[in-house]
């Protein structure tokens, strides 16, 4: 594993491809690999791109990526797809829409599967990112699946959040509920030659000033056109901006610290998960205590206390 590892650090993209399958699929030496490139992360700036589904995403990522390239910078790309009904799989939307890297050496795009993750991320998203940037990428970049009401978790991982809105989708009040213009710390209006752009900064810059956040830093609103590149360069502008605003502060010492508690918390959960299924039993065993469960001899809170008792506790 240690050897392997070096071949990852050392950029080889075959062997980060692996890396990433092993990861996604929770293969045992997965785990043991992540433990010797963690000492290698934290080095990249890791920007996430959200919004709702149809708001040009990916056109824009790959856009994104394409000025990125022509400034000789290396870029690797995190594409959440929505899970096929019948593999499981990635779907692969979004990867196919950004067919144009497919050749070159200095892009690497991977596509996930959410696997019914909730949040608009895949549950090794964040491992993923541990790899790219151990391979040492000089730009990371998240595209979720599309948020819905509560899918922001993307916030917890990148260091940068660019929301993506469109003109005449009621993105405004879609904000709202979604928590949205908490998360971002760049708005997109994207399809912005598309009659309502204005109206719609107009309405989140409204937003924004009843939010309780008002007297802080402005959160800045771009108007873009994702298929014929418009208004990127300035979108790449205020990410460069965000950067450099956090590395002067506290800022992005703060992100990496929510990133962290968020990785552990989520491993924990996991871990613990498995643990339950395996105090559980077979199905045999199973099936009784949901029978019992369902005929009410038992509740489901004292059972609860109980496997968490012998999770603790290790008692039979």
């Amino acid at each position: 594993i240690r050897a392997f590892a070096d071949r990852i650090l050392a950029g080889e993209l075959r062997a980060g491809a692996r890396a990433m399958r092993w990861v996604d699929d929770r293969a045992p030496q997965a785990f043991e690999l992540l433990r010797h490139l963690y000492p290698h992360t934290g080095r990249a700036h890791v920007v996430g791109i959200t919004g709702n589904p149809g708001s040009g995403k990916s056109t824009l990522t790959d856009q994104v990526v394409r000025h990125h390239r022509a400034q000789g910078r290396t870029v690797g790309v995190v594409a959440v797809d929505p899970s096929s009904p019948f593999s499981g799989g990635a779907i692969l939307g979004d990867r196919i829409r950004m067919c144009d890297h497919a050749t070159d050496d200095g892009v690497f795009i991977r596509s996930l599967a959410t696997r019914g993750h909730l949040g608009g991320l895949s549950r090794s998203t964040h491992d993923v990112v541990g790899i790219l940037d151990a391979m040492g990428f000089d730009e990371i970049i998240i595209e979720t699946v599309g948020v819905g009401q509560d899918e922001i978790e993307v916030v917890r991982i990148a260091d940068t959040s660019v929301v993506v809105l469109v003109p005449g989708m009621g993105d405004d009040i879609q904000a709202i509920k979604a928590g949205i213009l908490e998360i971002a710390d760049i708005f997109a209006v994207n399809k912005a030659d598309r009659e309502g752009a204005d109206m719609t900064v107009r309405d989140i810059r409204a937003l924004q000033m009843l939010s309780e956040d008002a007297h802080s830093v402005e959160v800045p609103i771009l108007k873009t056109v994702a298929r014929s590149g418009q208004g990127v360069t300035e979108l790449l502008t205020a990410v460069s901006a965000h950067k450099a605003r956090l590395a002067s502060g506290e800022g992005r010492q703060d992100r990496q610290r929510r990133r962290e508690a968020h990785i552990l918390e989520t491993l924990v959960r996991d871990r613990l998960v498995g643990a339950m299924n395996a105090a559980l039993g077979e199905t045999d065993q199973r099936n009784a205590l949901f029978d019992r469960l369902v005929s009410r001899e038992t509740d489901p809170y004292t059972e609860a206390d109980r496997l968490v008792d012998e999770l603790l506790n290790g008692s039979d």
